[in-house]
Parts: structure tokens; sequence; C-alpha cells
């Protein structure tokens, strides 16, 4: 069924409230659950070695495990990546699903985001609420999924763990009443020299 004008009005309307709520939220070191353009994710602030430590927390995740970051356009990727393969570009330019790309040598973010050899995963979300949220903050956010180690992801927002929606500061109310299951996003690993591999 289309929705109606008024229908698509509160929408984005509920978008705008959240997407000002998180971004306060976000800048105050505090932690976010919100839709992405995979599954529903607990974020934060990628700079912020505090808020990034809250995240393991509640996930009661070892926080060796890097964790992904989302940010608003590949024309950025030179603010975290000491070295961009030309190829990564290409990759996002053609991705038909949602695609995370590890890099090596990342910077510009909190040393308890980066993996070995100061790798981090970024994705650069199609989603309207995330690019919106991402282009607005101006700085990479955690996106980690909804679900304390160890358990299963949560497909919707009704299979998240009460433990989890009441462990951030600010969850998203948009987007909560979508029953349509998501997946996780695809993982390619690229090396400096371009060479990449299928992680998943």
């Amino acid at each position: 069924m289309t929705p109606t004008k008024e229908q698509i009005q509160q929408a984005r309307a509920q978008q705008e409230a959240d997407i000002v709520q998180c971004l306060k939220t976000l800048s105050n070191g505090g932690l976010i659950l919100y839709p992405t353009d995979t599954v529903w994710g607990i974020g934060c602030d990628a700079t912020n070695e505090e808020a990034v430590k809250k995240v393991y927390r509640l996930k009661q995740r070892d926080d060796s495990k890097a964790l992904i970051v989302l940010i608003d356009s590949a024309d950025h990727l030179d603010h975290y990546v000491v070295s961009v393969p030309d190829i990564a570009r290409e990759l996002v330019d053609v991705a038909v699903k949602p695609l995370t790309i590890i890099y090596e040598g990342a910077y510009n973010m909190a040393a308890n985001v980066l993996g070995d050899q100061d790798s981090v995963g970024i994705r650069i979300p199609n989603d309207e609420f995330c690019h919106r949220l991402c282009e607005r903050f101006g700085k990479p956010i955690v996106s980690t999924s909804a679900n304390v180690s160890g358990q299963p992801t949560a497909k919707t927002f009704a299979d998240i763990d009460p433990a989890i929606v009441n462990g951030v500061d600010y969850a998203v109310n948009y987007r909560r009443s979508d029953t349509s299951s998501r997946a996780p996003s695809n993982i390619i690993l690229l090396g400096r020299d371009g060479t990449f591999k299928i992680i998943r």
C-alpha cells in the first residue's frame, strides 16, 4: 500500500526528531540504538574512546575486536584512511548490497575502534536515515549489531534484548515497526596494494 502524503510527512518529522536527539547524544559521548542500512545497531562517536568503551561494555564484548563505522561519503575516506586504494571507490560504487570494507592504516578515530595493523571496517550507508545522520554529525559513527556478544543478531527492533534497549542513552523511534528482515553487510578486506579478500 502506498503511504499517504500525511504518513510521509509524519515519517519525515519522526526521522528529523530522532536525528536531532541522536546528534545530541553522540556529541555528549552517549550511545544510540538506531536502524541502519542493515540490522539495528548500537552507535557512538567513533572518535571518542570513552564512548567506544561503553559499547564494548554493553555488548559484553572483548575490546580486542574491531568495530565497524559508518561515514556519509566515499569522498571522506581520506580523512580516516592513510592510503585509500583506487579500487575502494569502485567497489563502493558497484555494490548492490550494503558493503563494509576493511582498510589498513586507519587514523582520526579512537584507538579502541581499530583492529590489527590499525585496520577498520567502514561502510557508506545507502539508507536515508543513516546517511543524513552521518552527514550531519560530520564524524564516523560506530555501527555494531544490537545484541550481547555471542547472542543471535536481532533482525527487527522487537527482537532486541531489553538490556540493550535500556542500556543506551537514546533509542530511535523511526522504523521500530518495520518487520522486514534485514541481513548484515557483506565484508571485504582490502589491502593497501588493492588486493582484496571476501570475509562475508
